[in-house]
């Protein structure tokens, strides 16, 4: 396949839409649908569960089955409290950064009258010098809604428990940088759908089933992961997720490890990743050229990639991930050229794979 010559129009239209669409923790059915309806033309039959995962198949009869995944949910908030006066405090749903959230514009999630927008209210620095200067906390943080008692904010249909996510859409940077909020993971939705694309354009037959899985709720601890590992039962799993960028400022490189957009897939290290298959991903980048760097991990690798080898009995599992920068703020940013190369990875490695030959140790 020629290097860099993967996205398409169509692809980046559908890459637009995808990310522009919220999808928070516990909601992603509108993305799940979204993509599915862009898989569609590539599989052969599609697997849901009650939580809103969703897997694309190709040859679903045969026995062996390899997983290409990512996950479909993007951090968020909660509406918490709301004060008499009309504020609203939040609870997080997933890692979500209270430091950036001061003057950021959101979006509140309800069920009566759909999107309501406000703002995290923060004092002007007039108002905060010396002794009363205070960083932004999960207890000072509030939403202003334009509101001035309780009673106005529950008229809007805003009430304990309403989801919250910014706006803030996709945009590109001197022409091959993504920025988006949610690049963190739906960019590896986007990867492994065009994945099966490609393996569909040009016409490669599998030896094997493959099940191509937008899992959710990866944020609050890899569960739709865990549940669809269980339904699947894969005999190999590749897992696409984000990792940070070390490059940028007041980042560790010594206790972080570096990663760098624009430097290739980053091939993960760690006691979930199983050898042999992390090998074969090596070996297929080397004898494709394809550019990649390495990660370590101490223990869990954080990722999907946990919840899939540890589950049903131990699934060979392997991590492939995209280096990102300002991971969960809402200028995540990735290159153009990684996103295609981890495309380009996947597929090759897929190649490779031979269901008569065992990933075991003792074979």
């Amino acid at each position: 396949m020629a290097k860099n010559k993967i996205l398409t129009k169509k692809s980046m239209d559908f890459l637009e839409k995808y990310l522009n669409n919220a999808a928070p923790t516990g909601y992603e059915v509108e993305g799940q649908k979204l993509w599915m309806n862009y898989l569609k033309p590539y599989v052969d039959e599609f697997i849901t569960d009650s939580y809103g995962t969703a897997v694309g198949v190709i040859n679903p009869k045969a026995k062996f089955k390899v997983v290409i995944e990512g996950h479909a949910d993007e951090i968020s908030w909660y509406v918490n409290y709301i004060t008499s006066d009309g504020l609203i405090y939040v609870i997080r749903n997933g890692g979500s950064d209270h430091q950036i959230a001061p003057s950021k514009r959101v979006n509140i999630h309800t069920r009566k009258n759909g999107i309501v927008q406000g703002v995290f209210g923060w004092p002007a620095i007039h108002t905060r010098k010396g002794a009363s200067e205070k960083a932004p906390k999960l207890d000072n943080i509030f939403i202003d809604v334009g509101c001035r008692s309780k009673k106005e904010v529950e008229k809007l249909g805003v009430h304990v428990g309403c989801v919250i996510t910014y706006p803030d859409e996709f945009m590109i940077l001197n022409k091959n940088h993504f920025v988006c909020r949610a690049i963190d993971n739906r960019m590896g939705g986007f990867m492994i759908a065009e994945v099966a694309r490609l393996l569909k354009e040009n016409k490669k037959e599998l030896p094997f089933g493959l099940y191509i899985t937008n899992s959710v709720q990866e944020e609050i601890g890899l569960r739709g992961a865990q549940m669809i590992a269980d339904t699947i039962k894969p005999n190999i799993a590749i897992v696409t997720d984000v990792c940070h960028d070390t490059t940028t400022p007041m980042i560790d490189k010594k206790t972080q490890g570096e990663a760098k957009c624009g430097d290739g897939p980053v091939i993960a290290y760690a006691p979930a990743v199983q050898n042999n298959l992390r090998d074969l991903i090596v070996d297929t980048a080397t004898e494709n050229k394809i550019k990649f760097q390495r990660n370590a991990s101490s223990r869990a690798t954080g990722t999907d990639t946990d919840a899939f080898a540890y589950s049903n009995g131990g699934v060979p599992s392997a991590l492939i991930s995209l280096a990102l920068r300002y991971m969960h703020t809402t200028v995540e940013m990735v290159h153009k050229n990684d996103v295609e190369d981890v495309i380009r990875l996947i597929y090759e490695t897929l190649l490779k794979i031979n269901p008569k030959e065992s990933f075991s140790y003792f074979e």
